[in-house]
């Protein structure tokens, strides 16, 4: 099977693509496309893969994906267990020209292009942007193509002038339409499927029918990460959820993301995050209250 290169039809009354997708998970393989593609997590979570970034996912999370950054939002395991879940989002895609050549570079459009240009590391949508966007596409529903069509100008614009802005990829990542997706597949589902668990290289790479070395080489090649990396950035996306969720203590919650021992676990999350877990957990925990007491009554 060749690439997972995706293009989305357009209806005949539209230039560009908006969706409302439901469905029980998210069963979209690692791929790419040409288009700028706006995606709301409406009401799901699990961990996503852009680029050389691995991070849990959950509801309300908005990021512009810039064109040809490969990317996969995979749901947590109980969504491909349980047919009673669902999973909700609403996307956008759109290409650099689907108002034509020259529109984006136009004076009053400065800003826009700006923004479309640092789409190509990602942007995640946070704060009060995030709010106003979550608004606008759910308010799109019920518009015509023409109203929908400004929505998205709209859009474009207050982000283009927002702050709440954070880059995803690392500064040196660079879009690729590399078409060698299956195996690149196979590798997150073997990972997600045991990460938890000991996990060792000469497994996947005997299932590619590869000698670790070559596989190495070829997962850095397509991630930017070495296999262990990418391991732990799973273990730790996977770890912070649980902290969230305050069900566990932070010692199970080690071992529950597959660490082998608490001094593994703390110096891999202070690593990847600046802080310990248990500090990690007082910030969320003291955000969390801080959004409640601010809340009208």
């Amino acid at each position: 099977m060749r690439p997972q290169f995706h293009k989305l039809p357009l209806s005949t009354d539209s230039s560009f693509l908006y969706m409302c997708w439901e469905c029980n998970y998210f069963d979209k393989p690692w791929h790419f496309h040409k288009d700028y593609e706006l995606v709301l997590i409406d009401k799901t979570e699990g961990t996503r893969f852009i680029g050389d970034h691995v991070s849990h996912f959950k509801d309300g999370d908005l990021a512009l994906i810039g064109p040809n950054i490969p990317h996969l939002y995979r749901n947590n395991e109980n969504y491909y267990k349980n047919k009673g879940l669902v999973a909700k989002s609403i996307f956008i895609h759109f290409t650099d020209d689907f108002l034509g050549k020259p529109f984006f570079d136009l004076p009053e459009m400065k800003l826009v292009r700006r923004l479309l240009d640092r789409a190509s590391l990602g942007l995640d949508v946070l704060g009060k942007a995030n709010k106003y966007v979550k608004q606008k596409l759910t308010e799109m529903k019920e518009e015509i193509p023409a109203r929908r069509l400004l929505s998205l100008l709209d859009i474009l614009i207050f982000l283009s002038n927002s702050n709440d802005l954070k880059y995803i990829l690392s500064s040196g990542f660079t879009a690729s339409n590399s078409n060698d997706t299956d195996k690149i597949n196979i590798v997150f589902q073997f990972i997600m499927e045991n990460y938890t668990n000991d996990i060792y290289i000469e497994e996947i790479a005997s299932r590619l029918n590869m000698s670790v070395a070559s596989f190495s080489r070829y997962f850095k090649h397509h991630t930017r990460k070495t296999f262990s990396q990418y391991v732990t950035q799973i273990r730790i996306a996977h770890a912070c959820r649980l902290l969230m969720e305050d069900n566990y203590n932070i010692s199970e919650i080690c071992y529950l993301s597959g660490f082998d021992n608490l001094s593994n676990y703390h110096r891999h999350f202070k690593k990847l995050l600046g802080v310990i877990p248990k500090e990690y957990k007082n910030r969320f925990i003291s955000n969390t209250k801080s959004q409640l007491t601010q809340q009208p009554i």
